[in-house]
């Protein structure tokens, strides 16, 4: 069995990090935003609240997941590791989207709502939304998954379990160059700004730093043609190119989840 320390390096204190200077923090403001794990590592320290955001696609078949009754613990890796962790947990591994077979589930989600019958638990690797997901798992007391799907019921939720004085870290979790740099995905800034803006309206704008307030006003700015500037994106053109139109077709599924992701232990499960 692997010890959490071999699953996950980073996650044994943290001692490979460098400090953060605290400006970089956003740590004037309550509700904070940023991109990526560095950013989530950043900004996420000292709040109780830190939701991850990936569009295209860790987050939206997270919610896909939770609307099928499923389970969905978060990895960074595939290969021999995940596999492991998965028999560990007795869960079903997703494969790499472009390796699924027959009903075997990736992170696509029609992979998802093609299954007759959905498994329990599912692992579900990811090298953005789900690797931020996991780091964050021990060091912030409540982390959420939010996509456009339920991005109103995530900003609701935080509203009405937490004050509006409550530390919130919103993380887009982009996408990555192939030399491991984060890309910044604009599709997981216009989820943030989605959950901000209706955060915005339930009293907690006084508490947004000017990221924030960057991030909702972004969405503001496409909401009204949000279906074909997610098709016309840099992240959303790369799938559709590459046959999988319907992933993005559900990603832009606005508000039609009621599930709100939060990680308990090791993994996801609807707030209820």
């Amino acid at each position: 069995m692997l010890s959490e320390r071999d699953r996950n390096p980073a996650r044994d204190g943290g001692s490979s990090i460098h400090p953060v200077n605290p400006a970089h923090q956003q740590d004037r403001f309550g509700v904070r935003f940023e991109w990526g794990l560095a950013g989530a590592r950043a900004v996420a320290q000292n709040c109780e609240v830190a939701v991850v955001v990936d569009v295209l696609s860790f987050t939206t078949t997270l919610s896909v997941a939770l609307d099928a009754g499923i389970t969905v613990l978060p990895y960074r890796t595939r290969g021999t590791e995940a596999a492991a962790f998965a028999a560990e947990v007795d869960a079903t591994l997703a494969v790499g989207r472009s390796k699924a077979r027959g009903d075997q589930i990736s992170l696509s989600a029609p992979t998802i709502r093609n299954r007759s019958v959905p498994p329990e638990r599912l692992v579900l690797p990811s090298p953005n939304g789900s690797t931020i997901s996991y780091e964050l798992a021990t060091s912030a007391p409540t982390v959420v998954g939010a996509s456009l799907r339920n991005a109103r019921s995530v900003a609701s939720w935080i509203c009405d379990t937490f004050s509006a004085d409550t530390g919130v870290a919103v993380i887009a979790a982009g996408e990555q160059w192939p030399d491991g740099s984060l890309r910044p995905a604009f599709e997981d800034m216009w989820g943030a700004g989605a959950v901000l803006s209706v955060m915005a309206t339930r009293g907690w704008r006084e508490h947004f730093s000017p990221e924030s307030v960057a991030a909702a006003a972004a969405w503001a700015s496409v909401e009204p043609v949000m279906t074909g500037q997610l098709r016309a994106c840099a992240s959303g053109r790369e799938l559709i190119d590459a046959g999988y139109s319907q992933d993005v077709a559900i990603a832009a599924e606005l508000n039609t989840s009621i599930h709100v992701p939060v990680l308990r232990g090791d993994r996801f499960v609807s707030a209820g």
